[in-house]
């Protein structure tokens, strides 16, 4: 592997001096780690279409969903270092999957962050019928009912399902946590009251809550949201330093020429400065954050280290 990052890391420098002056001078290909349809996805999709604009190029986007997403990293990681192959990375590939699994390459070895591109809080919503109508409700019920209340997620290992870890370290409850595939599928069965609550994503469960059919508690973020300006943040609502943020940027190989790591990021800082940009992401519950590449490694390093200590106290295995 390392004699392979080496050959490749020559090769590219080696056409350098002309290409980078041109770059991009071909389509890129952008892989997202998750399936398409997904918020990740539907969030990546607007994004690249606009900075393929700016470069004036087509950026093709390949879905490779599987093992948390894993899969898809690999393949970004063990591309030719030369640009045209960049990739999603986010709080489960970059900040979660290094404490729950055992990856064929190493995150901070093999990875160059370009910028952070947003982050969107969590909500905590619980079924219709579970008496509790705030967070210390729900605290004082699951304290009384240890073991009794099941929540949900979209997977263990993922942010959903830490979001419920941490919460239970913090708040010293005990529940059950139920794994789905999907979100959509976490969702029927809790509007159906088979499981009891679940942190999900703003843009996937908030229309549940606007239905009536989930009753919204808090947010997750530090601050309160402008699409659920009523809902409290679960700090807020007595649990300190509560404050958990899903979050997603773009990533390239190691070995990818410093002027065209540059060239990606200037571009993609001016795609995420768009009101059209920011307007289509807020739309879907996120918020733009764009930056330097070294803020958002900076950003990965803190990540990674406050998941793999939740990992670590709640015992967290993969299921």
């Amino acid at each position: 592997m390392r004699v392979r990052r080496i050959v490749m890391f020559v090769a590219a420098w080696l056409g350098a001096g002309s290409a980078l002056a041109a770059y991009p001078e071909r389509p890129i290909r952008y892989i997202i780690p998750s399936a398409a349809g997904g918020g990740p996805d539907t969030a990546a999709r607007v994004v690249m279409a606009e900075l393929g604009k700016v470069l004036g190029q087509q950026i093709v986007v390949d879905n490779r969903p599987g093992a948390s997403g894993a899969i898809g990293t690999e393949l970004i990681v063990k591309a030719t270092p030369d640009g045209y192959t960049i990739g999603h990375g986010n709080i489960a590939t970059l900040g979660i999957n290094r404490s729950v699994l055992k990856l064929p390459y190493n995150l901070d070895r093999d990875v160059l962050p370009v910028a952070q591109m947003y982050f969107t809080p969590n909500l905590l919503g619980v079924t219709q019928s579970l008496p509790v109508k705030s967070v210390s409700e729900l605290i004082a019920h699951a304290k009384k009912n240890p073991g009794q209340l099941f929540y949900a997620s979209t997977g263990s290992g993922t942010s959903i399902h830490l979001s419920g870890e941490l919460f239970q370290l913090r708040t010293g409850t005990k529940m059950v946590h139920v794994p789905f595939k999907a979100a959509a599928a976490a969702i029927v069965d809790l509007t159906a009251g088979r499981v009891h609550l679940m942190f999900d994503n703003i843009n996937s469960i908030g229309p549940h809550v606007r239905a009536g059919k989930v009753r919204g508690l808090a947010v997750t973020s530090g601050k309160r949201v402008a699409s659920f300006p009523d809902l409290p943040t679960v700090a807020e609502a007595g649990v300190e330093g509560f404050d958990v943020v899903a979050w997603a940027g773009v990533i390239v190989p190691a070995g990818v020429p410093r002027p065209i790591l540059a060239r990606l990021n200037q571009a993609l800082n001016a795609v995420l400065a768009s009101s059209t940009v920011i307007e289509k992401l807020r739309f879907q519950g996120l918020e733009v954050v764009g930056g330097t590449a070294d803020e958002f490694a900076a950003h990965i390093r803190k990540e990674a280290a406050r998941w793999a200590d939740v990992v670590k106290r709640a015992g967290v295995k993969l299921e």
